[in-house]
């Protein structure tokens, strides 16, 4: 996922320029980036009493004891000792999670180690321009990244990220914190590759889940009132069919609540590039268009890339190839996000970008949303005096978050929606010395030590110790679901892009422009979903080239399948979902506190 607009040219040319001179000092500053942390020569390498003090005026709650802490802690002191003085540059995007690092933690480990951290932060579309440019050049920009996983079938076949199982056991043993526990990242699947390797350790995520106005659904008139039309209880909609009628239902019977014009749905449609992501962020999936396979359907995955179990290659993104970028599912999926939008969101959404619609959900004015990023957490549960709208006057929230409903091509076995993963890479191109400084900064600000006091931040769960954690369990009531939906075993089922994508950053691009064609008007959706899978293919074509003549993918670019009639796929075993004869069956709905009791019950 993409939380911020396209680079600016300053900061371009900043990362640009320092990737010619191939500096090793501080990074450039870009526009709007966060200071790096403070420091003094004197606070440098406090050791053991300042790992005393951050302890205890910081770093608490913790899944540690104060003693096991210390004891944490007094290892990064050890392994700091040949890096002491040493300045790093890390780049991340800008969320409240980095911000916390950036601002708190990179100064707590320089006080701590010695080694000082220039923590950048920028946008994300920025961020993945220097992690490309640092590819392309071989030029070491920055010592660490937190980039998006949505980029490990990128990483594990491009031979520039470091394998980090081999590191570990490696080179980097040495810095590799014993205490690390990679068992408790509840996304390691998403960063490990093809070849069963680690590639990413994961430093935040957030899920895509279904937000409703609980108070309004439990309404009595109004649940009377949608019973007799439907002849179902109004509740959280398990299917597809369920959410189209409660839009319908909220937008055109209800219409107003306490005097204020409500709607049944809220998205947005501007041609930009937020409206890739929108679709590449398992909408497909959700809709039921991939194979079964977690994390990523296999052989087809979200994106609609065919890619055989136990092979890195992948076989192409057309129904002709084997696979299901323009088949009937995907297709479904865009045309209900078109038809949605025009009809049950509020006036002028179909012209919003991501960040226009963000505020419509703070303004009280609508019932339910299907896409919605746990991410906004913080801001969701902020006070009515901040303008949020959501909320009672003793600040408890009147929504709830929920499991996304199922697109009618769902199958059982299936993802069932998108989770972000940001994630520290390292790459072979940043000098041993500093990556080893990297890592050890990349492991405190993961580690046992700090990390609940982190997730308490940022709302962006990574270990399944700490959202277990006690203090997690008194907050869980004002949260709305977050807390009881990263404690279910069902949040395996939210994952990120996978390793059927061989090149993230030159595949996503196209997204955004063919889709957009449809919220136009200029294309039918089945139209644009066949313009996007042929330039898919022809995309991955030119890398099957460029592998076959180089290894540019390490063995691992596309071989695609040669093009036959789409009957000889659609389907079959293994291929693109035929189209359904109905593809709006009868609504189901559950109540949310039978959701809550069975992720209770299935821990």
């Amino acid at each position: 996922m993409k939380f911020h607009p396209a680079p600016s040219a300053l900061a371009l040319a900043a990362v640009i320029a320092l990737a010619a001179c191939g500096k090793k000092e501080s990074a450039p500053a870009a526009p709007g980036a966060a200071a790096p942390a403070a420091a003094t020569p004197a606070a440098a390498a406090g050791g053991v009493e300042a790992a005393k003090k951050w302890i205890d005026s910081e770093f608490q709650p913790s899944v540690l004891s104060k003693e096991d802490q210390l004891k944490e802690l007094e290892w990064f002191i050890a392994a700091a000792k040949p890096f002491v003085g040493m300045e790093i540059n890390v780049l991340s995007e800008t969320i409240p999670t980095h911000e916390y690092e950036a601002k708190v933690l990179a100064k707590a480990f320089f006080e701590i180690t010695g080694i000082k951290v220039n923590h950048q932060l920028l946008g994300e579309g920025e961020v993945v321009q220097a992690v490309q440019t640092q590819m392309q050049t071989n030029r070491n920009l920055y010592d660490a990244y937190i980039n998006d996983s949505d980029l490990i079938g990128t990483h594990s076949r491009l031979q520039s990220a470091v394998n980090l199982t081999d590191w570990m056991a490696g080179d980097g043993k040495d810095v590799t914190l014993p205490t690390l526990d990679i068992k408790d990242f509840i996304g390691a699947s998403f960063t490990t590759g093809p070849d069963g390797k680690l590639y990413q350790l994961p430093d935040q995520q957030f899920a895509n889940l279904y937000w409703f106005r609980k108070d309004w659904f439990d309404k009595p008139e109004l649940k009377a009132k949608f019973k007799a039309k439907y002849g179902y209880e109004l509740g959280v909609p398990v299917n597809w069919s369920a959410y189209e009628d409660i839009a319908k239902f909220f937008s055109e019977d209800v219409k107003t609540i306490d005097g204020k014009r409500i709607y049944g749905h809220m998205d947005y449609g501007k041609r930009a590039p937020d409206l890739g992501w929108r679709m590449t962020d398992a909408w497909l999936s959700m809709a039921g268009a991939s194979s079964k396979g977690l994390p990523n359907g296999r052989p087809i995955d979200e994106w609609g890339i065919r890619m055989p179990e136990g092979s890195c290659n992948p076989q192409g993104a057309s129904v002709s190839r084997g696979g299901e970028t323009n088949g009937p599912a995907s297709v479904y999926a865009i045309a209900k996000w078109d038809e949605w939008l025009r009809k049950y969101a509020p006036p002028g959404a179909a012209d919003y970008d991501f960040y226009q619609s963000l505020p419509a959900l703070a303004q009280g004015n609508v019932a339910q949303q299907i896409f919605w990023y746990t991410a906004f957490t913080a801001s969701m549960v902020a006070p009515k005096k901040d303008g949020n709208n959501t909320v009672d006057d003793a600040g408890m929230p009147l929504w709830r978050m929920a499991p996304s409903p199922k697109g009618s091509y769902w199958q059982d076995g299936m993802k069932l929606g998108y989770q972000d993963a940001g994630s520290w890479t390292l790459f072979k191109s940043t000098p041993v010395d500093r990556r080893k400084a990297a890592w050890l900064y990349a492991q405190f600000v993961v580690s046992k030590t700090v990390d609940t006091k982190k997730s308490h931040t940022g709302l962006t769960f990574i270990r399944d110790s700490t959202v277990r954690h006690a203090s997690f369990t008194e907050r869980a009531p004002k949260l709305g679901g977050l807390v009881e939906f990263y404690r279910s075993p069902d949040r395996v089922m939210w994952t990120p892009t996978g390793v059927n994508v061989p090149d993230y950053p030159k595949l996503a691009q196209l997204w955004w422009q063919q889709i957009g064609d449809v919220n136009s008007g200029a294309f039918t959706p089945q139209k644009a979903m066949d313009r996007l899978a042929e330039e898919m293919d022809l995309v991955m074509a030119r890398m099957q080239e460029a592998d076959e003549k180089a290894k540019t993918y390490g063995g691992c670019g596309p071989r695609l399948n040669k093009p036959v009639a789409a009957s000889e796929w659609l389907g079959k075993p293994d291929g693109p979902k035929a189209k359904l004869a109905n593809e709006k069956p009868k609504g189901v709905t559950m109540a949310y506190e039978e959701i809550v009791k069975r992720w209770a019950e299935k821990k």
